[in-house]
């Protein structure tokens, strides 16, 4: 019986071990967003349109200032995305607006509520935006 049980517990040591190294998603890094001498950082949620982005890093955006309220990248193809809600935002998140494929940073509010799929947030700094006008932006994974 003892032997039973021993069998088990390593069996199921040997399975975790093997689904933890083979079929688990690596984490989704930090990201250093460096505009000019300024720079911050952002912490990415873990969903498709983020994994999808961190693939493409490094980067340097072309990003507009839109409506006093958000810094805009239109990527020429689509991203993924998996969970699209209509629902408000926060100031400092970072969401993608899959109708124009539009990366945004949200650096001011107006209540607005809009179908966005969710990609992170600015952890601290949001306010620095408010005064870039168009600017580029580097993005950066954070190891």
């Amino acid at each position: 019986m003892n032997r039973n049980r021993i069998a088990l517990l390593l069996g199921i040591v040997l399975f975790s071990t093997l689904f933890a190294s083979c079929c688990v998603a690596a984490a989704i890094p930090k990201l250093k967003i460096t505009v000019g001498d300024t720079v911050l950082t952002a912490t990415l949620l873990d969903n498709a349109t983020a994994r999808a982005f961190v693939a493409k890093l490094p980067q340097t955006l072309p990003m507009q200032d839109l409506y006093s309220r958000e810094m805009v990248y239109r990527f020429p193809d689509p991203l993924p995305t998996d969970n699209v809600q209509t629902t408000g935002y926060t100031v400092g998140e970072i969401i993608y607006w899959p109708p124009r494929h539009s990366f945004v940073i949200m650096y001011a509010q107006n209540g607005e509520r809009f179908s966005m799929q969710k990609v992170g947030h600015i952890d601290v700094g949001i306010e620095f935006f408010r005064n870039t006008g168009n600017v580029d932006v580097t993005f950066e994974a954070l190891n």
